[in-house]
C-alpha cells in the first residue's frame, strides 16, 4: 500500500480525476485519524469546505489533505522526540521508560486515532494541528484533553456501546457495552452515509 506522502501527492494532481483525487483524501484520513477515520473525513469535509459535488470546488481538496498532512507533521515530531528520549534512555542502561509513550494509538486499521470520537458528526471544530498539539501537550489533565473544556459530560448510543462523550467536543472519555440495538444502528449508518456523501 502507498504511504501518507504519496497520497496526499496524489490529492495535489490535477492530472487525476477528482473522484481519484478524493479517493486519496480519504486514504489520508485512514493513515492518519486523529477522532478515528470517521470523524477525522466528517471534520476536514466541514473545515475545509469540501463539496458533494466535488466540481464545484476542486481546490478544497487540497485544503483538506493540508490540513491532516500538519496535523500529522506535528504527531511524527512529538514520535521522533520520543523514539530519541528513548534511545538515550536505553543507552544509560534504563531499561523503563521514565515517560509514557507517544500518543496515539492504531484502532483496527483505521490508522493513528489521538482522541476517538465515536459519533462521527460531533468532533472538536478547531483545525486538527491545534487539536492535536493540545492532545500531544496534554498531561494527565482533569479536564477534556482536545478542548480543555469543564462543560462536563454527555452520553451516545452507538447500537453496540454507550460512550461518555466531552460535552463540548465530542471525544470519547469512556464506553460500556450495551445491549444491540437494531434500530439506532440503523440511524446511525444512515447518518454516516449523508456524511460519507457529504450532504450532512
Amino acid at each position: 500500500m502507498s504511504g501518507f506522502a504519496t497520497h496526499r501527492q496524489r490529492v495535489h494532481d490535477v492530472g487525476l480525476t477528482l473522484r481519484a483525487r478524493h479517493a486519496s483524501l480519504r486514504t489520508c484520513a485512514v493513515m492518519f485519524a486523529p477522532y478515528g477515520f470517521r470523524a477525522t473525513y466528517h471534520h476536514l469535509c466541514r473545515s475545509a469546505g469540501v463539496p458533494a459535488v466535488l466540481e464545484a470546488d476542486p481546490r478544497s481538496l487540497v485544503r483538506a489533505v493540508e490540513e491532516v498532512h500538519a496535523a500529522r507533521q506535528l504527531w511524527l515530531t512529538d514520535r521522533a522526540a520520543y523514539i530519541a528520549h528513548r534511545r538515550r534512555e536505553k543507552a544509560a542502561g534504563q531499561r523503563d521508560p521514565s515517560r509514557g509513550g507517544p500518543r496515539g494509538t492504531f484502532r483496527g486499521g483505521s490508522g493513528v486515532c489521538l482522541a476517538h470520537c465515536p459519533d462521527p458528526g460531533f468532533h472538536p471544530t478547531d483545525p486538527l494541528p491545534v487539536v492535536v498539539a493540545r492532545l500531544l501537550r496534554c498531561e494527565g489533565s482533569a479536564s477534556c484533553p482536545a478542548c480543555d473544556g469543564q462543560e462536563g459530560t454527555t452520553r451516545w448510543n452507538s447500537g453496540y456501546a454507550e460512550h461518555e462523550l466531552c460535552a463540548r467536543c465530542g471525544i470519547s472519555l469512556g464506553s460500556r457495552p450495551v445491549e444491540r440495538d437494531v434500530r439506532v444502528i440503523r440511524e446511525r449508518d444512515e447518518r454516516w452515509q449523508a456524511i460519507w456523501r457529504r450532504t450532512a
